[in-house]
């Protein structure tokens, strides 16, 4: 099975059945960019440090856009989760589906809304979901339900997943308090260093505080 990243696997979980994402852009952006941030803090390339990130190891990862993302904090001026988040995920987005088109997972599907504009939407490539979105949802059901740590990327996909609301929709079919509370616990767990914990905890949050501001962007300016 190809392995992925962070960013891919939650680009996979968030696709709907023709190859659009079932999140907007204000959650999906922020999303990736948090993504790429973990993968990067998972690596132990990146740490926060005083509310900034710092870049603490340049060399590569292995995936192009995590490594994209790690030059451009290695090179640029200190900055916040917050900040990083969304910089980081409105310019990985498109390259991580270009990656997952590339690897065979999906495919690149053009068309036109109303006949008139232009539209991409990523489908998976065989016609049934890829071994790699068959795996991130068993490992971060498989978390939720069960009980004790649970491994430092599934712990991180599982905080990326309830950072752009969507466990809503993975873990709809199980109860909410159970859910919340197993999530909290799991992103309270002794499951990896201390500097990825605190980590996953400030992107978590940025994340989260970026989607906010972007919908009160789009609100703003829909209403004005």
């Amino acid at each position: 099975m190809t392995v992925v990243s962070l960013a891919a696997e939650l680009v996979l979980l968030t696709r709907d059945a023709s190859g659009g994402s079932r999140l907007g852009s204000a959650h999906l952006t922020p999303g990736v960019g948090g993504a790429l941030l973990l993968e990067l803090a998972l690596a132990e390339r990146v740490e926060v440090s005083g509310r900034k990130v710092i870049a603490r190891d340049t060399r590569p990862v292995g995936d192009s856009p995590t490594d994209a993302a790690l030059a451009r904090i290695a090179t640029e001026r200190a900055r916040t989760p917050k900040a990083w988040v969304n910089l980081l995920g409105k310019a990985g987005r498109q390259p991580v589906l270009d990656q997952l088109v590339g690897a065979g997972i999906l495919r690149a599907h053009h068309d036109k809304v109303l006949l008139v504009f232009p539209r991409t939407r990523y489908p998976d490539a065989h016609g049934t979901p890829s071994p790699a979105e068959a795996d991130a949802l068993r490992r971060i059901r498989a978390a939720v339900t069960g009980t004790g740590e649970v491994p430092a990327r599934t712990a991180a996909l599982c905080a990326l997943v309830g950072a752009v609301g969507f466990d809503r929709k993975v873990f709809g079919d199980l109860p909410r308090g159970q859910v919340r509370a197993r999530m909290k616990e799991i992103g309270e767990g002794a499951w990896a260093a201390d500097a990825v914990r605190r980590a996953i905890a400030e992107v978590q949050a940025a994340v989260m505080a970026g989607i906010v501001a972007s919908t009160t962007a789009s609100t703003a300016a829909t209403t004005s």
